[in-house]
């Protein structure tokens, strides 16, 4: 009998294997290459994958570059957890606002450092990214928003930020960073 060839991504159970069928190394959590995880890609995926394909053609480096390591963050939230599964839009948006959340945080980091070039850099993907989340609500419109959060949940007095923050949040998910919504919340609830 012929000796069976044994490749890095397949290999047999004890070198051996009574059945013709290879058997992967990781079979729970293998899949061929090119597989989709879901049988749906969500509408913000296929954008974001679109215009990495524009970026690519007109050889726009920080844009695929931008783009890239979000589709690679996207795909990463995929496979966390049991079981593979597509993103649907709101969560991909909530991976792109993380990214940015990195983008603005290292731009920081860098201006502090006296890295100008790196900040820049950082910025200018941060504002890519940008393109693809909803638009911010303005100082006044948050404004707007906790103040009637604190009218409907009769609220006074910095121990009751709890409360107004869970009344405010699904208000403005996606729409304002936490640490602006709560520096809002307590600067009205103090005043």
């Amino acid at each position: 009998m012929r000796a069976r060839r044994v490749s890095a991504r397949w290999g047999f159970r004890g070198g051996t294997s009574p059945s013709p069928l290879p058997v992967p190394f990781n079979a729970a959590h293998s899949r061929p290459r090119g597989a989709k995880i879901g049988t749906m890609t969500t509408t913000l995926k296929q954008r974001l994958q679109d215009d990495l394909t524009t970026a690519i053609k007109t050889r726009d480096e920080l844009r695929s570059a931008t783009i890239r390591l979000t589709l690679s963050a996207i795909t990463k939230e995929e496979v966390a957890g049991e079981q593979a599964r597509a993103l649907s839009d709101d969560e991909v948006l909530k991976v792109i606002a993380r990214e940015a959340k990195k983008r603005r945080e290292a731009a920081e980091a860098f201006a502090q450092g006296g890295r100008a070039e790196s900040a820049e850099r950082e910025r200018a993907e941060g504002e890519v990214l940008a393109e693809y989340l909803p638009k911010q609500l303005g100082d006044e419109e948050l404004a707007g928003i906790v103040k009637a959060a604190i009218a409907e949940t009769g609220a006074s007095g910095p121990k009751a930020m709890g409360q107004v923050m869970k009344a405010v949040n699904p208000k403005v998910a996606g729409l304002a960073e936490g640490g602006r919504v709560a520096a809002e919340v307590k600067r009205q609830l103090a005043g």
